[in-house]
């Protein structure tokens, strides 16, 4: 008979495993590049010595002159606090009974769970590493009162069954009207069509945030090269300028000749290797009709979790949903480091049970954690560049 002790048991020793890999390795191309440590995690912070520059110690001189003065590694503390990395499913008390004497429907229920939460959380995963760590969606554009559908600056971060919040931008409060779930995105007229209507008016000034997650989410590729903000891993940048990532504007139309000069600038004034290059899939296809132009073979890649890539000088050139349309990173995939106090587990109670039910409610829940926040230990290390002529 199946029981909640047998679901507790697969959820441990069966699930556990195949979800960590898939959300570590198959989530998303650039998190599978990137390392994950529990290195210089300290009680709710992450706290890193980073190196800059190089050693001092070095010169040339006469055979009988002074040797060169020592002078050591230069470094400065990184501090960022763990951000708090959920994944919940649900499982309701008839459907648990009703399957309670057959073991196959029993794993056709916990698959499904499983799977819809894997999908949800490789989505947001994905979204968080090219966010700002704001949890920002979409800007409100209009939207009218006691209506159900709300038009928004941007999509790419949308997606069906996503459960938000509305924040007033300018306040950082949450909208009395509540949470709401989108039920249907229209990325043509880029409209968002609610669950139920909204009584009270939005405004410009509101944003669609992840249920929870307004400014709690890691710092990611957004925050790196955003050039407004002011610090970075609790430092000035003013004070330490190679905190700023480089970043080329206007670019225009993509070439060879504009990836390597990007590349090469990096090499010579950074001492970075690029080994990533990611963008958006309209840069993808203008750089693929610029190889077609010039009758050149594209070269396609295997990566490690089963994806393709073409390839700019065995750099795979990978697209992402999560970029904006003109844009494209050239990564040196080394300096980054996903921190983690631990890789993700099940939330336990005193009992040490993982499934509970939900209080008032005839349904059983659990809950994935995962604490842990991106650190990129020589951000001037990695470029950006952004107006791509598109079609």
């Amino acid at each position: 008979m199946v029981t909640l002790q047998t679901a507790e048991d697969a959820l441990k020793s069966v699930y556990l495993g195949v979800v960590s890999d898939q959300l570590n390795i198959n989530a998303n191309p650039l998190l599978n590049k990137i390392k994950q440590s529990t290195a210089d995690v300290w009680g709710k912070e992450i706290i890193k010595l980073a190196p800059y520059g190089i050693n001092g110690g070095i010169g040339a001189g006469g055979e009988t002159d002074m040797l060169p003065v020592a002078q050591e590694n230069k470094y400065v503390k990184f501090t960022t606090g763990l951000k708090n990395l959920f994944g919940t499913i649900e499982i309701s008390d008839k459907a648990m009974r009703a399957s309670q004497n057959n073991a196959g429907a029993f794993v056709n229920l916990l698959n499904a769970e499983m799977e819809g939460l894997v999908k949800a959380s490789t989505f947001n995963m994905g979204r968080m590493l090219y966010g700002d760590g704001s949890g920002i969606l979409a800007t409100v554009a209009s939207h009218t009162a006691k209506s159900e559908v709300v038009t928004v600056d941007n999509v790419k971060n949308l997606i069906e069954g996503m459960y938000v919040d509305f924040i007033n931008s300018t306040t950082g409060e949450k909208s009395a009207n509540g949470a709401r779930r989108i039920v249907y995105v229209n990325r043509v007229g880029k409209t968002v069509t609610f669950d139920s209507a909204i009584a009270t008016a939005l405004t410009t000034s509101h944003v669609l945030v992840v249920q929870g997650s307004y400014n709690n989410e890691i710092t990611g590729l957004g925050r790196i090269f955003d050039t407004n903000a002011t610090t970075l891993y609790g430092l000035t940048k003013a004070n330490y300028p190679w905190l700023n990532a480089t970043t080329k504007n206007s670019v225009g139309s993509i070439s060879d000749t504009v990836i390597q000069k990007a590349i090469d600038d990096m090499e010579e004034y950074a001492g970075s290797t690029v080994d990533f290059i990611t963008c958006s899939s309209a840069v993808k296809r203008a750089y693929q009709a610029y190889l077609d132009t010039y009758r050149r073979n594209i070269d396609v890649m295997d990566l490690a979790g089963g994806y393709k890539a073409i390839s700019y000088a065995g750099i795979p050139v990978v697209s992402d949903r999560f970029i904006a349309d003109d844009e494209m990173y050239l990564l040196n995939t080394k300096e980054f480091t996903l921190h983690q106090l631990c890789d993700w587990q099940w939330l336990e109670g005193e009992d040490g049970r993982i499934i509970k039910q939900k209080q008032g409610y005839p349904v059983y829940t659990a809950t994935l954690v995962k604490y842990a926040d991106l650190i990129c230990d020589k951000p001037n290390g990695q470029a950006k560049l952004s107006g791509i002529s598109i079609n």
